[in-house]
């Protein structure tokens, strides 16, 4: 039981240093923060591109950004001991 205990605190405290994470993609000038819990933090576009260019980039900076962070939460994950995970990198 105080196993499973132990486990919850330490998936409390991953929770809260994985919120803190942030990652920024930036690409002609069109820019998106994400943070560890997948939410956009901000957004900066570029006033010189056309509404189509800017949508494109946009879309690519965010699956850029949240593949970034998926891998930061991956590593965070892979270091915390007795939540039964493999580390990053072994099979």
């Amino acid at each position: 039981m105080f196993d499973k205990l132990k486990q919850i605190k330490q998936l409390k405290e991953l929770q809260g240093i994985i919120g803190k994470e942030k990652v920024e993609t930036e690409r002609d000038g069109v820019k998106i923060i994400i943070n560890g819990r997948l939410q956009v933090e901000d957004v900066k576009l570029n006033p010189s591109l056309d509404q189509k260019a800017q949508e494109k980039i946009l879309k690519d900076c965010f699956n850029e950004a949240v593949k970034k962070i998926n891998i930061q939460i991956a590593q965070k994950m892979s270091k915390m001991p007795g939540l039964g995970l493999p580390p990053m990198g072994s099979s």
